[in-house]
């Protein structure tokens, strides 16, 4: 269900065939949301409105401040100045999230090194994803299409990003939008988080835009085995998925793609 607020209306000019008139134009929103834990605030993400539970959900568990659902006592919109732009956390351990925000904000402002990087990857004991999953070459390139045809405000904005789950027959579970790549990744493993549906052994998660180093570790923090999306990849975000052995698909448009790694998971 799309968020009344994931939606901004406008007036614009548009000239089109020579001609200048004024138009009703749809632009995405974007609104801070503030994650609050156990009273404390965490974190300030950029996000389109909705699903914010879900989101909150992802980025605990992605950003291993909690290892699973159970963790989670309670999760509620804050209402402020009318906006429910705050969601609090109640976490069933009290320990100081001082060291999470600091390497956070590092991470999101400046960024560290590879190496350094993917080290921190390891040292969360991310584990492989599963080797059994597999799917067709021909039923990944319908994923694109599939995508684009259930994104409900991109259809109208043409400003969103999107992720998605696809099961081994190319059946669409579940599809989430944001402004931001990473948001709606989020958007997706939170809801798997709260639906019990982790690890994700069974899908395919398809990413609008480019599959970047976060991207990668959010969703093998996930367990996804195979993440493809319609742009390239960046350099870091290869090394990852092939030091973890996730199949990782890029410029997956029309009947064409590379493969970066693990390939083996792509039925020949």
């Amino acid at each position: 269900m799309t968020s009344a607020r994931s939606i901004d209306v406008t007036r614009v000019n548009e000239w089109k065939d020579g001609h200048l008139q004024s138009v009703q134009d749809y632009l995405v929103a974007e609104e801070p949301l503030e994650i609050r834990v156990n009273n404390e605030a965490l974190a300030v993400t950029m996000r389109t409105a909705g699903h914010d539970l879900e989101l909150t959900a992802g980025f605990l568990f992605t950003e291993g401040v909690i290892q699973d659902a159970t963790q989670i006592v309670d999760l509620k919109p804050v209402a402020i100045n009318g906006k429910s732009n705050v969601v609090e956390a109640q976490l069933d351990h009290a320990a100081s999230l001082e060291d999470f925000r600091r390497n956070f904000t590092a991470t999101a402002s400046c960024g560290v090194c590879g190496k350094a990087s993917i080290e921190s990857v390891r040292l969360r004991g991310i584990r492989p994803p599963s080797t059994e999953f597999a799917i067709d070459p021909e039923l990944l390139c319908s994923l694109p299409e599939k995508l684009h045809a259930q994104q409900v405000v991109f259809g109208r904005t043409g400003g969103l990003h999107a992720a998605a789950l696809f099961d081994s027959k190319g059946k669409l579970t579940v599809l989430r939008e944001d402004i931001g790549r990473h948001n709606a990744v989020d958007k997706v493993i939170g809801w798997a988080l709260q639906q019990r549906q982790l690890p994700l052994s069974n899908y395919a998660m398809m990413v609008s835009g480019r599959g970047g180093f976060e991207i990668v570790q959010k969703a093998l923090e996930a367990g996804v085995p195979i993440l493809a999306s319609v742009s390239a990849p960046s350099g870091l975000a290869v090394q990852l998925a092939r030091e973890f052995g996730m199949t990782l698909v890029g410029f997956l448009r029309g009947r064409r793609f590379v493969i970066y790694s693990g390939p083996s998971r792509i039925k020949a």
